[in-house]
């Protein structure tokens, strides 16, 4: 065995210019050929998952045996990768040809430089012969992803310790963090550290990653397109694609805090329907989060009789007027094992909540613990929100989701399930996850930087994200103005929820009641004639009903999603990867492909400044057209966010409804914005079971020829009609008032407008 270095033979290697020059006696094996990373001998694998995608894994050897990567439940390659060279000694790694990518190796110091096959580089990954840690190219661009929360919107310039949870970064305007270790590099590439965890520091002219381990194993996916859509593609290829959730789901949520008995509970809902303020959902936190919640404490199963003396009678009330019941539960520890279709093992078994000694248990059983679920689902509960989770691990936060989503389906096996969470993990959107950024405060800062929270997290394969529409926590800045325009960018995000203390303010009349319910934050003391403030409600059914109206739309773009990867919310990167200004751009996205999103985030703005992309724009609520490429100032009052849709797209929107899955019998309206050419599609399934799996679904393809202004409606190969089988529709050009009335029966149309 070769002697430790000493202090002064390690302050020499340190004074080189290169940490590959210098093998001292420690890192040497036995063969000066080895590849030495870290102080250990190593076995590089390279293999490719298709034509743009490589994968690296450096596995340490110990005892003549390479140590395999952990298994975390991140990946899903369904078998797509295929090993195309296994190399442990310098002279035998060859250049290698992994699709349209080649990877070449450098010993002094071990570096793996990832090019394309006409010799462009890609990525470059130093590795170090002595330490763990590695270094990388950073993209000419702006450089995204990284999961939620953390500095935003480019990550350049910023070093991100990518803790989880909410001490990750800055909770009270950035959100709680989701660390994902993707890097969207705006140029054409995308980066993948599976294992190890780690730390990024992207302040230098390279990235540097500095792992939270021993650095070994390694394992890095690299991704190169000059198309930014299979760039995102690739990503769900290697972590799983989401799956559609309920339809009810895209709905809005109403969320409740400190209950004052069942009168108040049904009375929200009354309410909800006498002033039809559309909504699906609504949400019961638990008690010791609340001092009045619907459970009898913190963790629990059991009732609060205060405000649910007849649970399954209450449930059925509001199931009788539409409503979904969501529940708050709440799961501690810091490792969560095992699966719902295992037995317990009586010797895992642990109490739902805290132990005798006021603890939460640190290691729970999957088996042992979803078990406690099945008394709420007999009564009727629709869906979960559980809560908190910082300390869990990274395998053990993705196998919280999975529980979820797979322990659901073991008593409603034909039904989507629900879960909202705050934390999460690579992978989660293979369960349908739903996550939201934890106990922000109510501030115009919050608010503006949501905005790029929300792109970079949908870059990093999370799609179903929201926040606490007004902030968590109140503050002085806490008014009806701020309210409005948190609502309208609500309305934009996936998860359209309001929730927050002193939650009556959270209601949509809840401004112009005059008391602003239980005051849960001692410090927020609003102006009384903020609590009386009539221009409120208006505005929000407006966005509430403009949400339920684009649902066929929204609907469309999360079958997309599922199906490619892309995103609901878009950077404007991904559709405009040469319009510089465009990447560059963090308070704007894209809303599915068409219609683009301009949030306003100043308090008192009367005006938006905003780029359009290099493009025809109409302006959403004016019809008017606008020529792209270049920055406008749009004039603004209080009900107005800024929405411009695209020349050629053609937007399908519903009719207002009170819940999402309401019967209407009114026509489909199909809005076509001339000046180009386009082509889209809008999708249905029966919304709430998995049947769209055995072929039960329908997509309507949908083209437009603008010099022969004639729009085509056609059945997609595959598809059918559902129900009902004739179906009316009415056509329409943007900046014209003339409609054109046509059925669809699943015979191919021509409408010429």
């Amino acid at each position: 065995m070769s002697e430790p270095l000493t202090r002064r033979e390690a302050l020499k290697w340190l004074g080189t210019a290169s940490a590959g020059l210098v093998l001292a006696r420690s890192v040497i094996r036995g063969q000066s050929s080895d590849i030495i990373v870290a102080g250990k001998p190593v076995e590089i694998i390279v293999s490719t998952l298709g034509s743009s995608t490589v994968r690296l894994t450096v596995l340490p050897i110990e005892s003549g045996r390479a140590i395999a990567v952990p298994v975390d439940g991140a990946l899903r390659l369904e078998g797509k990768e295929r090993s195309l060279s296994r190399c442990h000694t310098r002279e035998r790694f060859t250049p290698v040809r992994a699709g349209n990518l080649v990877v070449r190796f450098a010993a002094e110091p071990p570096t793996l430089q990832i090019e394309t096959s006409a010799g462009q580089p890609v990525q470059r990954l130093t590795l170090d012969a002595r330490a763990a840690g590695m270094s990388f190219l950073l993209s000419t661009g702006p450089l995204l992803g990284l999961g939620q929360g953390g500095p935003q919107f480019d990550r350049k310039g910023t070093a991100d310790r990518m803790r989880s949870g909410q001490g990750g970064y800055k909770l009270s305007t950035h959100g709680g963090r989701v660390p994902i270790q993707w890097l969207v590099g705006t140029d054409g590439w995308g980066m993948f550290i599976h294992h190890p965890l780690g730390s990024f520091d992207f302040t230098g002219s390279e990235g540097k990653f500095s792992p939270s381990s021993d650095g070994l194993p390694l394992d890095v996916f690299v991704v190169s397109s000059s198309s930014p859509p299979e760039i995102i593609r690739e990503f769900a290829r290697i972590t799983g694609h989401a799956e559609m959730p309920a339809l009810w789901t895209l709905g809005y949520m109403q969320s409740h805090r400190t209950l004052a008995g069942p009168d108040e509970v049904l009375g929200v809902a009354r309410t909800m329907r006498e002033k039809k303020l559309p909504c699906d959902a609504l949400i019961y936190l638990g008690t010791d989060f609340t001092p009045s919640g619907w459970n009898t404490r913190n963790g629990e199963f059991t009732w609060n009789k205060a405000n649910f003396p007849d649970p399954k009678g209450m449930i059925d009330a509001l199931h009788g007027q539409h409503f979904r019941v969501v529940l708050h539960i709440v799961i501690e520890g810091r490792r969560l094992t095992g699966t719902v279709h295992e037995p317990c093992d009586p010797k895992n078994a642990v109490p739902s909540g805290r132990t005798e000694d006021n603890r939460w248990p640190d290691d729970r059983s999957v088996p042992c613990y979803w078990p406690y679920h099945k008394p709420l689902f007999d009564v009727g509960a629709d869906g979960w929100w559980p809560d908190q989770g910082d300390d869990y691990d990274a395998a053990s936060r993705l196998n919280r989701t999975r529980m979820y989503w797979e322990g659901s389906q073991l008593w409603r096996p034909n039904e989507r399930p629900f879960a909202l969470h705050r934390n999460g993990y690579a992978g989660m959107q293979r369960y349908a996850a739903f996550l939201w950024s934890g106990d922000v405060q109510s501030r115009w800062e919050t608010l503006r930087t949501h905005v790029q929270v929300a792109v970079n997290t949908g870059l990093s394969g999370i799609p179903y994200w929201g926040t606490d529409i007004g902030g968590f926590i109140p503050t002085s800045e806490y008014t009806g103005e701020l309210h409005v325009r948190w609502f309208q960018f609500g309305a934009f995000c996936p998860l359209f929820r309001a929730h927050g203390r002193h939650w009556h303010l959270r209601l949509p009349w809840g401004w112009n009641r005059g008391d602003g319910g239980p005051k849960e934050t001692a410090t927020f003391n609003p102006d009384p004639n903020e609590l009386n403030n009539p221009q409120v409600e208006p505005i929000l059914k407006k966005y509430l009903e403009l949400r339920y109206r684009m649902l066929p739309y929204i609907y469309t773009a999360v079958r997309e999603c599922c199906d490619t990867g892309l995103p609901i919310m878009r950077a404007l990167w991904l559709h405009y990867p040469d319009d510089a200004a465009a990447v560059a751009r963090g308070d704007q996205y894209l809303w599915g492909r068409d219609v683009l999103v301009s949030p306003v985030v100043e308090k008192g703005a009367s005006s938006r400044r905003l780029y359009l992309p290099r493009d025809i724009w109409f302006d959403f609520w004016t019809e008017e057209r606008a020529e792209g490429g270049r920055e406008i100032e749009r004039k603004v009052d209080l009900e107005t966010m800024p929405l411009y849709v695209r020349a050629g797209a053609i937007l399908p929107l519903g009719p207002v409804r009170q819940y999402a899955e309401e019967p209407i019998d009114a026509p489909l309206t199909i809005v076509v914005y001339p000046g180009a050419d386009g082509a889209s599609s809008l999708y249905e399934d029966d919304g709430k079971t998995f049947a769209y799996r055995k072929g039960e679904w329908m997509r309507i393809e949908m083209g437009w020829r603008d010099a022969e202004r004639l729009l085509t409606l056609r059945l997609a190969r595959g598809s059918r009609m559902l129900p009902p089988a004739r179906r009316p529709i009415e056509v329409r050009v943007a900046g014209e008032r003339a409609t054109r009335a046509v059925v669809f029966d699943g015979r191919p149309v021509e409408v010429h407008v």
